[in-house]
């Protein structure tokens, strides 16, 4: 207490000066209509760059929490842009049935560990079996495919990758009825991917877009590359088609993975009518 009042009274002189500036300050504030108007503007700027600055820094911590929200409402948005998929590919008009419309589930997964350098590539996300994920469904992306799940435990799941030599994904070329099979292969680089037989007698271009054939474990409709190279020999009847595939794997945060609610049935049947003709 003693060392306070030393260093009050040395000082004392600044102390005052200070009081007194400050009382003339708001004096002439008060009292003079531009000095007055000036002060405001100037508090408002200055007020109004911090308030500002706060709210930035609010938005950046709450960066987590609007991920994870944008994340559910597209997965609610894929869910029905898949039922309008559905729909378009019925002979007539009309909307699809209740079944169709709700055939897929989406289920939101953060991915934790990726690889894309590797000969065999893994992904790993934060949801299990508890949350529904089972071996075998596929996993996609709001921009293109990412592979299917392999193992699963409580609350974790491996992916093996679409940069992976065993993943075969059923595709269709735009505008044309023409199918092949997607894969990585021997590739090194995981912004390519290779779609093999396709007929040579059909016309690529550069610039198609390739799309899931809803032949496989994918939803139908779904864009995944678009063609980069053309005319690669495969055999005498067919051509491979190099693509540039849409999902970024070096960026991969959130994947969806696609339940369809009517696959168990479909192989049910499939295996009884194989057993009746074998």
């Amino acid at each position: 207490m003693k060392n306070l009042w030393l260093f009050l009274v040395r000082y004392n002189a600044f102390f005052w000066f200070v009081l007194f500036f400050t009382v003339s300050l708001l004096l002439v504030v008060q009292n003079n209509r531009y000095q007055r108007s000036a002060f405001v503007n100037s508090s408002n700027v200055v007020v109004g760059s911090f308030y500002d600055k706060l709210n930035s820094w609010k938005s950046y911590l709450a960066l987590e929490e609007t991920n994870k929200n944008l994340a559910q409402e597209n997965a609610e948005l894929r869910q029905q842009l898949q039922k309008f998929i559905l729909a378009d590919t019925l002979d007539s008009v009309q909307i699809a049935d209740s079944i169709e419309e709700n055939r897929y589930r989406f289920t939101i997964a953060e991915v934790v560990n990726n690889s894309i350098h590797q000969k065999s590539n893994f992904i790993t996300i934060n949801k299990g079996s508890s949350e529904g994920v089972e071996k075998g469904l596929s996993v996609i992306t709001s921009n293109g495919v990412v592979g299917v799940v392999l193992n699963v435990s409580p609350h974790f799941s491996t992916i093996q990758s679409l940069l992976h030599p065993d993943t075969r994904v059923s595709v269709t070329l735009d505008t044309t009825n023409v199918f092949g099979s997607l894969a990585w292969g021997n590739n090194v680089d995981p912004r390519f991917a290779l779609v093999r037989d396709i007929p040579n007698h059909v016309k690529v271009q550069k610039g198609m877009k390739i799309y899931t054939s809803g032949f496989s474990l994918f939803p139908k409709g779904i864009e995944i590359g678009t063609v980069e190279e053309t005319g690669i020999v495969s055999g005498e009847s067919f051509l491979d088609v190099k693509i540039r595939l849409r999902t970024n794997f070096s960026n991969l945060n959130h994947v969806y993975v696609v339940k369809d609610l009517l696959e168990n049935e479909k192989n049910m049947l499939e295996t009884q009518t194989e057993d009746n003709n074998g």
